[in-house]
Protein backbone atom coordinates (compact mmCIF):
# COMPACT_ATOMS: atom_id res chain seq x y z
CA UNK A 1 0.00 0.00 0.00
CA UNK A 2 0.97 3.51 -0.12
CA UNK A 3 3.46 4.79 2.06
CA UNK A 4 4.35 1.28 2.85
CA UNK A 5 8.28 0.16 2.39
CA UNK A 6 8.88 -2.81 0.36
CA UNK A 7 12.16 -4.90 -0.47
CA UNK A 8 13.08 -6.30 -4.08
CA UNK A 9 14.85 -9.65 -2.95
CA UNK A 10 18.05 -10.49 -4.76
CA UNK A 11 18.03 -14.08 -3.38
CA UNK A 12 21.68 -13.70 -2.98
CA UNK A 13 23.31 -14.89 0.29
CA UNK A 14 26.45 -12.87 -0.25
CA UNK A 15 28.07 -11.12 -3.63
CA UNK A 16 31.08 -12.97 -5.50
CA UNK A 17 33.83 -10.64 -5.31
CA UNK A 18 34.05 -9.72 -9.26
CA UNK A 19 29.98 -9.33 -9.15
CA UNK A 20 28.77 -6.25 -10.56
CA UNK A 21 24.48 -5.74 -9.85
CA UNK A 22 22.30 -3.48 -11.90
CA UNK A 23 18.46 -2.33 -10.68
CA UNK A 24 16.75 -0.74 -13.33
CA UNK A 25 13.18 0.07 -13.52
CA UNK A 26 10.38 1.03 -16.45
CA UNK A 27 9.91 0.00 -19.50
CA UNK A 28 13.46 2.12 -20.58
CA UNK A 29 15.19 -0.39 -18.21
CA UNK A 30 16.68 3.02 -16.87
CA UNK A 31 19.21 2.52 -14.12
CA UNK A 32 18.14 3.67 -10.17
CA UNK A 33 21.05 1.69 -8.62
CA UNK A 34 24.65 -0.21 -8.78
CA UNK A 35 27.03 -2.55 -7.05
CA UNK A 36 30.25 -2.94 -8.12
CA UNK A 37 32.18 -5.48 -5.74
CA UNK A 38 35.47 -5.04 -7.48
CA UNK A 39 35.62 -1.48 -6.98
CA UNK A 40 34.05 -1.93 -3.55
CA UNK A 41 30.83 0.89 -4.69
CA UNK A 42 27.34 1.05 -4.52
CA UNK A 43 25.71 4.13 -6.03
CA UNK A 44 22.06 5.23 -6.15
CA UNK A 45 20.72 7.23 -9.23
CA UNK A 46 17.66 8.21 -7.58
CA UNK A 47 17.34 11.45 -9.17
CA UNK A 48 16.47 10.06 -12.28
CA UNK A 49 13.29 9.68 -13.64
CA UNK A 50 12.16 13.20 -12.19
CA UNK A 51 12.95 11.91 -8.67
CA UNK A 52 10.52 10.19 -7.96
CA UNK A 53 12.73 7.36 -6.31
CA UNK A 54 14.63 10.35 -4.42
CA UNK A 55 15.37 9.63 -0.70
CA UNK A 56 13.42 6.28 -1.01
CA UNK A 57 16.17 4.02 -2.28
CA UNK A 58 18.42 1.14 -0.14
CA UNK A 59 21.10 -1.53 -1.36
CA UNK A 60 22.10 -4.29 1.30
CA UNK A 61 25.82 -4.20 0.74
CA UNK A 62 25.31 -8.01 1.90
CA UNK A 63 22.61 -9.69 -0.86
CA UNK A 64 22.39 -6.58 -3.11
CA UNK A 65 18.81 -6.82 -2.35
CA UNK A 66 16.80 -2.87 -3.20
CA UNK A 67 14.86 -1.55 -0.83
CA UNK A 68 11.54 1.23 -1.61
CA UNK A 69 10.73 3.18 0.86
CA UNK A 70 7.62 5.06 1.76
CA UNK A 71 6.16 4.41 -2.03
CA UNK A 72 3.93 6.21 -3.92
CA UNK A 73 1.48 5.13 -6.56
CA UNK A 74 3.86 5.49 -9.07
CA UNK A 75 6.53 3.34 -7.93
CA UNK A 76 4.55 0.84 -9.42
CA UNK A 77 5.54 -0.88 -12.84
CA UNK A 78 8.82 -3.19 -14.07
CA UNK A 79 11.73 -3.42 -11.86
CA UNK A 80 15.47 -6.07 -13.37
CA UNK A 81 18.00 -7.09 -11.58
CA UNK A 82 20.82 -7.97 -13.58
CA UNK A 83 23.47 -9.56 -12.13
CA UNK A 84 26.36 -12.12 -14.30
CA UNK A 85 24.88 -15.18 -13.04
CA UNK A 86 21.18 -14.44 -13.75
CA UNK A 87 19.10 -12.06 -14.26
CA UNK A 88 15.41 -11.47 -12.44
CA UNK A 89 12.28 -9.47 -12.60
CA UNK A 90 9.99 -8.19 -10.57
CA UNK A 91 6.25 -6.65 -11.21
CA UNK A 92 5.46 -4.11 -8.03
CA UNK A 93 1.84 -2.71 -7.56
CA UNK A 94 1.18 -0.24 -5.25
CA UNK A 95 -2.17 -0.04 -4.10
CA UNK A 96 -3.59 3.78 -2.90
CA UNK A 97 -4.78 4.87 0.22
CA UNK A 98 -8.88 4.40 -0.24
CA UNK A 99 -10.43 7.51 0.00
CA UNK A 100 -14.29 7.12 1.20
CA UNK A 101 -17.17 7.11 -1.19
CA UNK A 102 -19.73 9.63 -1.43
CA UNK A 103 -23.57 9.32 -1.63
CA UNK A 104 -25.75 12.01 -2.72
CA UNK A 105 -28.87 12.33 -4.51
CA UNK A 106 -28.89 12.91 -8.32
CA UNK A 107 -30.52 15.97 -9.16
CA UNK A 108 -30.39 15.77 -12.91
CA UNK A 109 -32.71 12.31 -12.86
CA UNK A 110 -36.46 12.99 -14.17
CA UNK A 111 -37.26 9.89 -12.29
CA UNK A 112 -39.93 9.91 -9.92
CA UNK A 113 -38.26 7.52 -7.31
CA UNK A 114 -35.28 8.49 -4.95
CA UNK A 115 -31.93 8.66 -7.69
CA UNK A 116 -28.60 8.20 -6.06
CA UNK A 117 -25.20 7.96 -7.09
CA UNK A 118 -21.96 6.81 -4.90
CA UNK A 119 -18.78 8.29 -6.78
CA UNK A 120 -14.79 8.17 -5.86
CA UNK A 121 -12.60 10.72 -7.65
CA UNK A 122 -8.26 9.63 -8.46
CA UNK A 123 -8.45 6.17 -7.86
CA UNK A 124 -6.96 3.23 -9.83
CA UNK A 125 -6.95 -0.58 -9.40
CA UNK A 126 -10.24 -0.55 -7.69
CA UNK A 127 -14.02 -1.84 -7.65
CA UNK A 128 -17.16 0.35 -6.40
CA UNK A 129 -20.38 -1.64 -5.52
CA UNK A 130 -23.38 -1.20 -4.36
CA UNK A 131 -25.07 -3.47 -1.80
CA UNK A 132 -28.49 -4.02 -0.09
CA UNK A 133 -27.03 -5.48 2.83
CA UNK A 134 -24.84 -8.32 2.30
CA UNK A 135 -26.10 -8.82 -1.51
CA UNK A 136 -23.83 -7.18 -3.96
CA UNK A 137 -26.58 -4.89 -6.48
CA UNK A 138 -23.65 -3.46 -9.29
CA UNK A 139 -20.49 -2.77 -9.41
CA UNK A 140 -17.58 -1.14 -11.59
CA UNK A 141 -13.63 -1.54 -12.07
CA UNK A 142 -10.98 0.55 -12.84
CA UNK A 143 -7.53 -0.82 -13.23
CA UNK A 144 -4.01 1.34 -13.66
CA UNK A 145 -5.81 4.21 -14.38
CA UNK A 146 -6.53 7.15 -11.83
CA UNK A 147 -9.72 8.23 -12.68
CA UNK A 148 -12.94 9.09 -11.06
CA UNK A 149 -15.50 6.87 -10.66
CA UNK A 150 -19.62 7.13 -10.07
CA UNK A 151 -22.13 4.80 -9.60
CA UNK A 152 -26.00 4.92 -9.72
CA UNK A 153 -28.58 3.55 -7.82
CA UNK A 154 -32.48 4.19 -8.11
CA UNK A 155 -34.90 3.27 -4.91
CA UNK A 156 -38.30 3.75 -4.06
CA UNK A 157 -39.12 6.34 -1.58
CA UNK A 158 -40.76 3.93 0.90
CA UNK A 159 -38.04 1.42 0.42
CA UNK A 160 -36.58 0.85 4.14
CA UNK A 161 -33.45 -1.85 2.92
CA UNK A 162 -30.46 -1.10 4.54
CA UNK A 163 -27.70 0.26 1.86
CA UNK A 164 -24.20 0.91 1.35
CA UNK A 165 -21.74 1.71 -1.22
CA UNK A 166 -18.16 -0.01 -0.94
CA UNK A 167 -14.81 0.99 -2.45
CA UNK A 168 -12.08 -1.63 -2.38
CA UNK A 169 -8.72 -3.24 -3.73
CA UNK A 170 -7.00 -6.24 -3.05
CA UNK A 171 -5.70 -5.35 -0.17
CA UNK A 172 -8.43 -2.79 1.88
CA UNK A 173 -11.79 -1.45 1.10
CA UNK A 174 -13.86 1.68 2.73
CA UNK A 175 -17.66 1.46 3.52
CA UNK A 176 -20.32 4.23 3.14
CA UNK A 177 -23.48 3.89 4.75
CA UNK A 178 -26.89 4.77 2.90
CA UNK A 179 -29.01 7.22 5.14
CA UNK A 180 -32.63 6.66 3.31
CA UNK A 181 -33.97 9.37 6.12
CA UNK A 182 -31.68 12.14 4.93
CA UNK A 183 -31.66 11.44 1.58
CA UNK A 184 -34.68 10.10 0.12
CA UNK A 185 -37.75 12.16 2.05
CA UNK A 186 -41.13 12.18 0.67
CA UNK A 187 -43.10 14.91 0.74
CA UNK A 188 -45.66 13.65 3.12
CA UNK A 189 -42.72 12.64 5.25
CA UNK A 190 -41.73 16.58 5.04
CA UNK A 191 -45.54 17.29 6.36
CA UNK A 192 -45.51 15.51 9.02
CA UNK A 193 -43.52 17.25 11.64
CA UNK A 194 -45.12 20.98 10.48
CA UNK A 195 -48.38 18.85 11.58
CA UNK A 196 -47.40 17.52 14.66
CA UNK A 197 -46.12 20.91 15.91
CA UNK A 198 -49.23 22.49 15.00
CA UNK A 199 -50.80 19.72 17.22
CA UNK A 200 -48.85 20.49 20.22
CA UNK A 201 -49.25 24.37 19.47
CA UNK A 202 -52.72 23.94 19.58
CA UNK A 203 -52.68 21.69 22.96
CA UNK A 204 -50.69 24.25 24.62
CA UNK A 205 -52.65 27.19 23.65
CA UNK A 206 -56.14 25.36 24.74
CA UNK A 207 -54.50 25.01 28.52
CA UNK A 208 -52.97 28.44 28.11
CA UNK A 209 -56.37 29.84 27.41
CA UNK A 210 -58.02 27.81 30.25
CA UNK A 211 -55.76 29.34 32.96
CA UNK A 212 -56.60 32.21 31.83
CA UNK A 213 -59.99 31.89 32.46
CA UNK A 214 -59.36 30.43 36.03
CA UNK A 215 -57.68 33.61 36.60
CA UNK A 216 -60.45 35.39 35.32
CA UNK A 217 -63.17 33.74 37.44
CA UNK A 218 -61.31 33.63 40.76
CA UNK A 219 -60.84 37.57 40.64
CA UNK A 220 -64.06 37.16 40.49
CA UNK A 221 -64.92 35.38 43.38
CA UNK A 222 -61.89 37.32 45.72
CA UNK A 223 -64.32 40.76 44.93
CA UNK A 224 -67.54 39.32 45.91
CA UNK A 225 -69.46 39.77 42.69
CA UNK A 226 -70.59 37.00 40.37
CA UNK A 227 -70.59 37.40 36.50
CA UNK A 228 -73.48 37.19 34.69
CA UNK A 229 -71.55 38.58 31.68
CA UNK A 230 -70.50 36.42 29.16
CA UNK A 231 -67.01 36.81 28.95
CA UNK A 232 -64.49 35.85 26.63
CA UNK A 233 -61.17 35.84 25.31
CA UNK A 234 -59.66 35.61 22.08
CA UNK A 235 -55.71 34.43 21.71
CA UNK A 236 -53.99 34.75 17.90
CA UNK A 237 -52.34 31.79 17.52
CA UNK A 238 -47.92 32.30 16.73
CA UNK A 239 -47.40 32.00 13.34
CA UNK A 240 -46.49 28.60 12.63
CA UNK A 241 -48.06 28.62 9.09
CA UNK A 242 -49.00 31.79 6.57
CA UNK A 243 -52.68 31.16 8.83
CA UNK A 244 -52.41 31.42 12.46
CA UNK A 245 -55.01 29.73 14.30
CA UNK A 246 -56.92 32.05 16.63
CA UNK A 247 -59.80 30.52 19.55
CA UNK A 248 -62.24 32.31 21.10
CA UNK A 249 -62.81 31.26 24.72
CA UNK A 250 -65.97 32.34 26.51
CA UNK A 251 -66.88 31.92 30.56
CA UNK A 252 -70.26 32.11 31.68
CA UNK A 253 -71.93 31.59 34.85
CA UNK A 254 -68.64 29.62 35.45
CA UNK A 255 -68.83 27.45 32.14
CA UNK A 256 -66.03 27.70 29.64
CA UNK A 257 -67.26 27.90 26.21
CA UNK A 258 -65.31 27.23 23.08
CA UNK A 259 -66.91 29.79 20.71
CA UNK A 260 -65.13 29.76 17.52
CA UNK A 261 -61.91 28.16 15.91
CA UNK A 262 -61.01 29.68 12.66
CA UNK A 263 -57.83 30.75 10.65
CA UNK A 264 -56.49 34.44 9.76
CA UNK A 265 -54.20 36.94 8.99
CA UNK A 266 -54.71 39.11 11.64
CA UNK A 267 -51.25 40.65 14.13
CA UNK A 268 -50.80 38.23 16.64
CA UNK A 269 -52.77 39.65 20.20
CA UNK A 270 -54.73 38.57 23.59
CA UNK A 271 -57.59 40.53 24.23
CA UNK A 272 -60.17 39.88 26.94
CA UNK A 273 -62.99 41.59 28.88
CA UNK A 274 -62.64 42.15 32.43
CA UNK A 275 -65.56 40.78 35.12
CA UNK A 276 -68.16 43.61 35.57
CA UNK A 277 -69.79 43.37 38.71
CA UNK A 278 -73.62 43.04 38.44
CA UNK A 279 -75.62 45.60 40.70
CA UNK A 280 -77.70 44.93 43.86
CA UNK A 281 -81.23 45.51 43.63
CA UNK A 282 -81.75 47.92 46.14
CA UNK A 283 -85.54 48.34 47.74
CA UNK A 284 -87.37 52.00 46.91
CA UNK A 285 -88.06 54.45 50.08
CA UNK A 286 -92.17 53.90 48.94
CA UNK A 287 -91.56 49.89 49.46
CA UNK A 288 -90.05 50.19 52.59
CA UNK A 289 -92.41 52.63 54.44
CA UNK A 290 -95.34 50.57 53.35
CA UNK A 291 -93.55 47.10 53.70
CA UNK A 292 -95.03 46.49 57.10
CA UNK A 293 -98.48 48.02 56.37
CA UNK A 294 -101.43 45.49 56.31
CA UNK A 295 -103.34 45.99 53.19
CA UNK A 296 -106.77 46.10 52.97
CA UNK A 297 -109.23 43.84 51.63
Amino acid sequence: MEGDSVTLDSDLTEMMDDDLILWTFGPENTLIAEINVLADSMTLFDGVLDGIFRDRLKLDDQTGSLTITHTRTDHAGHYKLDIKRAIKTFNLTVYGVLPVPVISRNSSSSSSSCSLVCSVVNVSHVTLSWFRGISLLSSISVSDLSISLSLPLELEDQDKNSYSCVLNNPISHQTQHLDITQLCHTSADQGLPLLYVVLIASGSLLIVAAVVICCICKKCRKTGHRSTQLICIHIYHFKTSSFPLIMKLCHFNAHVIIVNAVETHDEDRTDSVLCKPTPAKTKSKMNAVYENVPKKW
